[in-house]
């Protein structure tokens, strides 16, 4: 059965923009005011964001600002992802949407077949990992090292990395699929004890997680990747979407949520 869906197709804007954007349609949703919304969007600056539990301290401040680099906290768990040279897509709707219905798992295996068929769309050799999740990834703050299950891997290399939230207010999960550039760059973002340790994370990261173009040899653009997710989860999942834009309301609860939680050390530092 066919569900109508709201899509978003957002210029690239500041991290604590695109999390603030994320909470404000989440809680428009909870509301009653907004459709469950796919959103696709990009960042500039490149932006460093970190798990919600995720500490403070793995950050090298002097090294991230040194690049013109930001750092955001999000409310999803996981490890740190420095955004850039990706398509980012946030995922949001009531719990009892029937594709966001159920535990973390089976929502996430749900939108983890629309991924999977949107990047088969882009000829990428993708396959999904299931199975219990690699606990290793408590102790490492690299979100790309070690894919969790249901994420998308390419020859075991991760490919897309998600996280969800469940809150009371709804659902939202929201992931990064890599088109192109160095994936080390993060570590030039994240302490570490010496630069042997920050070399050896780098060559453990080039190891296990890779980009759209390095799998395929050449380069695939936003708008291209964009569309195959829209087609994806119209195929997939019975969505139908109508095209539309962030409501006065979303936008300016979101400005309120830069002001307040996102740009603030309150909350990016408070762990």
């Amino acid at each position: 059965m066919n569900s109508t869906w709201r899509l978003l197709v957002s210029p690239p804007a500041r991290g604590a923009w695109n999390m603030a954007v994320d909470e404000s349609i989440l809680e428009s949703i909870h509301r009653g005011d907004s459709l469950p919304t796919l959103r696709l969007y990009s960042w500039s600056p490149a932006c460093l964001s970190l798990g919600h539990a995720q500490p403070c301290a793995d950050v090298d401040s002097v090294r991230l600002r040194a690049r013109g680099w930001e750092v955001v906290r999000r409310i999803t768990g996981g490890r740190a992802i420095l955004h850039t040279d990706e398509l980012t897509y946030s995922v949001t709707g009531p719990a009892e949407n029937p594709i966001l219905a159920g535990s973390v798992l089976e929502s996430y295996s749900r939108l983890a077949q629309a991924l999977l068929h949107a990047v088969r769309d882009l000829s990428l050799p993708v396959e999904m990992k299931e199975g219990k999740a690699d606990e290793s990834g408590k102790t490492n703050p690299v979100c790309f090292e070690v894919p969790s299950t249901y994420e998308i891997t390419v020859n075991g290399k991760k490919l897309i990395g998600s996280a969800q939230a469940r809150k009371k207010e709804g659902v939202l999960q929201h992931g990064s699929l890599p088109l192109t550039g160095d994936l080390t760059r993060i570590t030039q973002a994240l302490v570490f004890k010496d630069e042997f340790s920050r070399q050896s994370a780098a060559d453990r990261l080039l190891d296990r997680a890779t980009t759209v173009e390095t799998v395929l040899g050449v380069a695939v653009d936003w708008e291209t990747a964009a569309r195959s997710i829209v087609r994806a989860f119209e195929a997939q999942l019975g969505i139908t979407f109508e095209r539309g834009e962030l409501s006065a309301w979303e936008s300016t609860r979101a400005e309120q949520l830069v002001r307040e939680k996102y740009d603030h050390p309150g909350w990016t530092e408070r762990i």
